[in-house]
């Protein structure tokens, strides 16, 4: 996934970006309400971990504002914040979620999981494409029944493509899938992921529409 964390505390926001980062995730980093506007308002992200106290203002006014203009995006808020009446505050502003300073990382990681499965409409769905089948939830791929090896990479990829297998997926918008901002992309960075997983799961995989990208095939 390509993720937005809003965080001021600074050991904290990279501690949650070498974990995240880690995982096979694409994760982004503001510290300010105005930088997460920037952001938000350039990049399509997947999911957005919000605090609540940025030095420019109340996070909850940025929730309040990202819903008041439609936009669906995931939020996990995650805030030292931890009275019940502040929890309700932030869920009816709009939040999926809500996580309390100081909290693990680990299940931070499985909040995020859970609240992109319940957005997705997903819980544990097999995907099938001939003899492929890819399990999101145990972020696997099998071959002919076998699980097939992946990098957190090629697994995002994959992963990203088989979401909406009938739709296609440009390089670009593979590139903000897998890369954050300030990540070095060789210019044949997505080729070669692609070579790489037709090698491992046949040439049939994943189909190149010329001039447009790559969209699921059968395996």
């Amino acid at each position: 996934m390509r993720l937005l964390a809003v965080e001021d505390e600074p050991d904290l926001a990279e501690a949650i970006g070498a974990y995240l980062r880690a995982a096979g995730h694409a994760i982004d980093l503001a510290g300010s309400a105005e930088d997460a506007a920037a952001a938000l308002a350039a990049t399509d992200y997947d999911l957005v971990l919000l605090d609540l106290g940025l030095p420019d203002g109340d996070g909850l006014a940025l929730l309040r504002d990202l819903r008041g203009r439609g936009a669906r995006v995931p939020v996990l808020v995650v805030t030292a914040r931890d009275r019940i009446t502040e929890r309700i505050a932030g869920l009816e502003a709009g939040a999926d979620d809500y996580l309390v300073k100081p909290y693990d990382l680990d299940e931070m990681h499985a909040r995020i999981l859970a609240i992109h499965r319940r957005a997705a409409g997903t819980a544990e769905v097999e995907r099938r494409f001939g003899r492929l089948t890819v399990l999101p939830e145990r972020r696997q791929v099998l071959l002919d029944g076998r699980p097939v090896h992946l990098t957190l990479r090629e697994w995002a990829l994959i992963e990203r493509l088989s979401r909406r297998p009938d739709m296609t997926t440009s390089r670009a918008q593979m590139e903000d899938a897998l890369y954050g901002f300030g990540d070095e992309v060789e210019s044949n960075a997505i080729e070669a992921h692609v070579s790489r997983l037709r090698a491992k799961l046949g040439r049939d995989a994943i189909v190149t529409e010329r001039g447009f990208g790559y969209r699921m095939g059968r395996a």
